[in-house]
């Protein structure tokens, strides 16, 4: 089989659905196999676990009340306001590589200032802050892809 003739076989195979074929003749033997497209597996992230304080029916008063003050009072978010992305994209913290984070957890966010970045088709969209406040968390590691409405940040409002 000379060269020609096997550009063609391989042409063929390739409009093909044949995964392989061996050809075999006086002068040698070919074997040609299409490239499988490597397969990608999402795996849904896992939920965050719940601690609950299970109290027996016959338990007396007291001891419902020992067990739900030995419990961890959650924190008081209640006055905290979470900024949300209005896109999806990659999340940038700052500006360039070599430039400062437009926020740290403690400074001020303020209305109109630009907060971070995000990414959308190779255009850089500069989300700016619509309430004043204290960063208390920021939810989202810099240069990670975000979605249209995850939150970004925790805000303690002024």
């Amino acid at each position: 089989m000379d060269l020609k003739q096997i550009h063609e076989l391989i042409k063929l195979i390739n409009k093909s659905n044949i995964g392989e074929i061996s050809i075999e003749d006086k002068d040698g033997k070919v074997t040609i196999k299409q490239k499988e497209e490597p397969v990608t597996q999402y795996a849904p992230a896992p939920l965050p676990q719940q601690v609950y304080n299970v109290v027996s029916p016959s338990a007396a008063p007291q001891e419902i009340a020992s067990s739900a003050a030995a419990a961890p009072a959650p924190k008081a978010a209640d006055n905290l306001i979470t900024v949300r992305s209005p896109m999806i994209g990659t999340f940038y913290r700052r500006p360039s590589p070599d430039k400062p984070n437009f926020l740290e957890i403690g400074s001020e966010m303020v209305t109109g200032k630009t907060i971070c970045i995000i990414e959308a088709m190779k255009l850089f969209n500069e989300i700016e802050a619509e309430i004043s406040g204290t960063v208390v968390k920021i939810l989202v590691e810099d240069n990670s892809p975000v979605e249209y409405d995850q939150p970004l940040f925790l805000v303690e409002p002024a």
